[in-house]
């Protein structure tokens, strides 16, 4: 049986709780912490922090875990693809050691907190698998996993797995886990506040000036005054001279969550070679539905979209017996230059401001090891693995310096292309459509939607002015340069942007005056 291309566009992990409700800031506040973004890193470290005795505040320009966090396939593990070669080639096996030990750490640190506490979050411990049928990663399974081991990692280097497909090579890791994200932090957020923490929605900082102290400047107008500020908000929104946009590019990837005949076999499994394909299974109702992740590519360059998810249905459909397409959504991660996430201070110059960025795609248990690291780092001065994660480090390697090239050098060819891009002027443009015209000297981005109105914004990304593009499966403008997102009409649906889009002058009154007729 084929199906089309049906399914709940909203992620899973939020259809299935309950949509939080916490204030928006309307006064001035001076706390020990502040804490900017409501995702993995966020929540989880208000909650380690406020349980040594500080007081802290977490504000979220929307709802919290309505970003990349709530939009993951949700592993816990602490095997990353082939990580571990990499970081040993380019920093070192004692630094390897020390991500390993971080993810590992995280993964447990989990378990801990959820017994602990007694959330209920669909819990299971699984196996990770990498597996290939490329030739050319046989080889690099068997030392990724020579290395895994060396590292203390539970590893095994293996000519098949379960699933109902030959590979030619595969690794896996015992002892890792996967979960429902959102049951778990929202109960994490839920117990933070009844402990005296506080967490303010819809309340969305534009700027952190430094005096004696911090200061987070909202749109409102209203401050947060803090002894200590961590910045989790995926890309971070302030810079201070840290060259973040420079050092971190944003990729898509995209999620189709299925209902299959068969029973899927136990473990978490992903690709090693491209296209990328991540499987797991999930709980649902009263049996399971798979996850089938994968077709990455960067924000803004990724084509017709809806291909994305139609290459992942038939993948699922050429392997098992589909029943049902529940769900499908799209999620977007920050990438590093070295594949290490930047976890540490924001930079030498703000020593009292901490980041937590560039989780390329395994937030689950590096966001959770962020949430430790930085605890220590306020708490402490100091953390075990704080070296491999340090937002200052650079590590003068070919492939991190080539990849550092690359990736601004296609920012700079993105932003000169869509300055001197030629576009159409007026014409016809069906219902459900999108394009980029020219209009009185302006490049305006128009789209009409299914009910036949009319949709018009200044398509100039509001970050560092970048031309934006249009994603046709989730109906928004996506900057192709920094990984800025906005609503069709103009809303700002991902940073680092932190204001909208400018409508087009006397929009109601040009469209079909003047465009479509």
């Amino acid at each position: 049986m084929k199906f089309e291309l049906t399914g709940d566009t909203n992620p899973y992990w939020i259809k299935s709780t309950n949509e939080t409700n916490y204030p928006t800031l309307n006064q001035d506040i001076d706390v020990d912490v502040a804490i900017i973004g409501g995702g993995i890193v966020g929540i989880s470290s208000a909650f380690l922090l406020q349980r040594e005795g500080l007081k802290v505040a977490l504000i979220e320009a929307n709802r919290i875990l309505n970003g990349t966090t709530g939009h993951t396939t949700a592993k816990i593990t602490s095997q990353h693809e082939l990580i571990y070669s990499t970081i040993k080639e380019q920093m070192g096996e004692e630094l390897a050691r020390q991500y390993a030990e971080a993810n590992q750490k995280a993964i447990h640190h989990i378990a801990e907190t959820m017994a602990n506490c007694q959330i209920d979050c669909d819990f299971l411990w699984r196996p990770a698998y990498v597996y290939t049928n490329s030739e050319e990663y046989i080889s690099k399974l068997a030392k990724e996993t020579e290395i895994a081991l060396d590292l203390g990692i539970k590893a095994a280097y293996l000519d098949e797995t379960p699933l109902p497909f030959k590979v030619k090579a595969a690794m896996r890791f015992d002892e890792q886990a996967q979960f429902h994200p959102l049951k778990y932090l929202k109960g994490l957020a839920q117990i933070f506040v009844d402990e005296g923490g506080q967490i303010f929605e819809n309340t969305e900082a534009v700027d952190i000036n430094h005096v004696d102290k911090p200061i987070i400047e909202t749109r409102t107008g209203n401050k947060v005054i803090a002894s200590q500020v961590i910045i989790a908000s995926h890309f971070p929104f302030f810079d201070g001279g840290g060259l973040y946009f420079s050092k971190i590019y944003p990729e898509k990837s995209y999620i189709v969550a299925a209902q299959i005949e068969e029973k899927f076999p136990e473990g978490m499994f992903i690709s090693a070679e491209d296209p990328g394909r991540s499987l797991r299974s999930q709980p649902f109702e009263d049996g399971e539905m798979v996850l089938f992740a994968g077709e990455h590519h960067k924000t803004g360059h990724g084509g017709d979209t809806n291909l994305h998810y139609q290459n992942l249905l038939q993948f699922a459909q050429e392997n098992f017996k589909v029943q049902d397409v529940l769900y499908r959504w799209s999620t977007q991660d920050c990438m590093t230059i070295d594949n290490v996430p930047y976890v540490g201070q924001l930079t030498p110059k703000y020593p009292n401001t901490y980041v937590a960025t560039g989780f390329g795609k395994w937030g689950m248990s590096n966001g959770t090891a962020a949430s430790i690291i930085l605890k220590d780092l306020i708490i402490k001065g100091d953390n075990p693995w704080a070296t491999v994660y340090s937002p200052s480090r650079f590590f003068l390697k070919v492939s991190s310096v080539k990849t550092f090239i690359v990736q601004n050098a296609l920012v700079a060819k993105d932003l000169l292309a869509g300055k001197l891009e030629g576009l159409p002027g007026c014409g016809e443009l069906a219902k459900d459509e999108a394009k980029v015209i020219h209009y009185e000297g302006d490049r305006v981005g128009v789209y009409r939607d299914k009910d036949g109105k009319t949709h018009m914004v200044d398509t100039t990304c509001t970050h560092l002015g970048c031309e934006l593009v249009w994603d046709n499966a989730e109906k928004t403008w996506d900057c192709p340069c920094h990984g800025s997102r906005f609503s069709y009409r103009g809303e700002i649906v991902e940073g680092p942007a932190i204001n909208k889009l400018h409508h087009a002058a006397d929009e109601d009154n040009i469209v079909e005056a003047k465009i479509f007729k």
